[in-house]
Formats: C-alpha cells, structure tokens, sequence
C-alpha cells in the first residue's frame, strides 16, 4: 500500500512581500505556504530525511586542507588532458551546478562522448560512480576520464605522473597532502586529490531546512506540497528516495516499454541502443540498467536521462511517468513536480565557482 506523503493541506495562508519601486509605487508578490501535519512531517522525514552536512571519507583518504587545496587545482587543471584542451571542470562546470549543459561533452580533441555528465555536487553520496557504475566511488571515476581516448586523452598513467612532475608546485602539494608516502606523486593520488575536493561539494537545499525540523519556520508553498504528494503518488519515490532522492540503485530504464521510442534517443556507433550497465558487466540481465541519478539540482542541470535527449524537465517528468510507473500524468500534475523538485536547489557558493590559480 502506498505511503501518503501529504494527505491533507492544512490553513493556506497567504504571505505578501511589499517592496517599493523607483518610482514609489508598491508591488506584492503573493506566496501560499502550506502547513503539514507532525505525522506527515514526520512521513517525508523516514522517506527523505536531510542530506547530512559533509560527505563520507574513505579510510583510505583522509581529508587535509593541502589535499582539498591539491584536489581543487587538478579538477581545473587542462595539463591533465593529452593536448591541454579540457579539465574536469570542462564537462562539470562547477559555476553551472556542475555540469555544461550539453547533451554529451566534448573532450580533448573535440569528439563527443556517448552519455551525458552528471553533476559533481553531492555524487560523494551516490552509491556507485557513472550512470554503469564502473567506478567505486569518486576517487576512482576522477581517474577514468584522464586516461579514456575520447575524454582527457592521456596516453598512461606514466604520461600523467611525468607531466605533473615538472611542475614544483605540484610536487610540493603533493608532498604536503601525502605526507606519510615516499612517492607522493602518483596516478592514484591524482584520484585521490581530485576526490578529497569532490567530498566538499556538498551543499543544502530549502528542502533540507523544510527537513531539518518538525517546527522549522519554513515550509514549502502550497504548489510545492501538492508536488510532492504527486511525486510520491506518481510512485517516483520507489526509486527516488533517500536525501539523495536517488543515486542509490540501478533500475531499468523502460519498464513499461522502449526508452528510445519516447525520449527520441539515438542508437550509437555500434548501431544499438545504449545498453547502460551491461557494458560494465558484460551481463544480459545488466541491459537497459543505469544509476538512478540523484534529483537534487536537477531544475539546473538539462538536459535529461544518460544521452541527454531530453531538453525541458517537465517532458522528462512526463516521460519518467510512463516510462517507470505506466501513468500519464496530466499538465498540473507535471507541474506541480517540477515546483517540488525546484526545492531541491542548492546555493553554491560564488567562491566555488571560480578557478584557483593554477601553478
């Protein structure tokens, strides 16, 4: 039986906001707040709870102010691509939530890949790294990009290690952020430098503050909260739960037909469908499989779904309906979501956003 996550709207009470123009005349800008229940708060609580304040650390890469420093160069740094055209921040922007808003992205020498790149604000959380999950977690997916032919382009790990060593700024961060290893400077450090960076990128939501109390001052307006009762209605949440609202389990893409047929995706070089996690495994019951994402942000981050071919999220809400639950979800109801899923936006810091100075 189906959780209710807002079973009854309470008072609607309408907030006006009073501002005057240049020229002295008043305009308001009316918002209605919904109240809930202590049981309906409490509800969402076990379904979504607050996303926590900092990422989990591996034993493996404790984190240090050098390390994060060393992690924070390198994502910005296009020495790590074989003609020094891209970084890491190329195709995750950190100043566009993350990502570049390209169906796929272009690496080193211009080719496009075949997935599109998901944001790196929160994805310490997710649990696996790419939409197969080959990677572990994020230390190992910031290496794969370096040495993959369409991405960075590097030719090995020795190209790498040998490039960043002539320079002596490099080898003293690398030094100060490993200070118990002999060799400091490795391949396996680049991933774990660039990943100690990637665990800070964490940041909250209004969502998380309508999370964080049962008494808290704010609450989602009324469009918000129907939204949310709809999400939750549309059976979004049996896979879009946890603080992540995703990024949490693999699931079919197409459970009530071929994702292609409504998403207009293209096949690829090979002439198939993308085939999602089999081509990680190699295992027929892997097809059609990808990484649930996380929805935070995802008003931000267009277009949609592994390939992109998706522009407006209204249409992949649509689509995710159909597609996922076998439900043809009505214009109100679409919006209504997507007001819900607006929430989830975080505030990024503008000193986040800006490249350091590199060495």
């Amino acid at each position: 039986m189906k959780m209710r996550l807002i079973s009854t709207l309470f008072v609607l009470a309408a907030i006006t906001f009073s501002c005057s123009s240049g020229g002295g005349s008043e305009k308001s800008d009316k918002k209605e707040y919904a109240k809930v229940t202590k049981e309906e708060w409490q509800m969402a609580k076990r379904m979504f709870d607050q996303q926590p304040a900092t990422a989990p650390v591996k034993d493996d890469n404790p984190l240090n102010d050098a390390k994060v420093k060393l992690g924070q160069m390198l994502y910005h740094d296009t020495r790590l691509s074989n003609d020094g055209n891209i970084s890491c921040n190329s195709c995750h922007n950190l100043a566009t939530f993350g990502v570049d808003n390209l169906p796929t992205s272009p690496g080193d020498t211009q080719v496009k890949g075949e997935r599109n790149s998901p944001t790196v604000y929160n994805a310490a959380f997710d649990f696996v790294q790419f939409w197969d999950g080959r990677a572990a977690d994020v230390e190992e997916q910031a290496l794969g990009p370096i040495l993959n032919p369409v991405e960075h382009a590097m030719k090995d790990e020795k190209q790498v290690v040998s490039r960043l060593s002539e320079v002596a700024e490099y080898v003293k961060l690398f030094k100060e952020a490993f200070p118990n290893e002999k060799k400091p400077l490795t391949f396996n450090n680049v991933g774990k430098a660039i990943g100690a960076f990637e665990r800070t990128l964490v940041f909250p939501s209004r969502f998380d503050r309508f999370m964080e109390k049962e008494t808290s001052s704010f609450l989602l307006t009324a469009k918000e909260a129907q939204g949310l009762r709809d999400f939750q209605e549309a059976g979004c949440t049996t896979c879009h739960a946890g603080n992540q609202l995703g990024a949490q389990m693999y699931q079919k893409f197409g459970l009530y037909g071929d994702y292609w047929t409504m998403t207009g995706s293209k096949p690829l070089a090979s002439g198939h469908y993308d085939e999602g996690r089999k081509d990680a495994t190699g295992n027929e019951s892997d097809k059609y499989f990808f990484k649930v994402p996380s929805l935070r942000n995802i008003t931000k981050t267009a277009p949609y779904f592994h390939d992109g071919s998706v522009a407006k999220l209204e249409d992949a809400i649509k689509i995710m309906g159909k597609l996922q639950s076998n439900k043809d979800l009505n214009e109100e109801q679409v919006s209504n979501i997507a007001a819900f899923l607006k929430s989830l936006e975080s505030k990024i810091p503008e000193d986040i956003t800006k490249a350091p100075v590199l060495p």
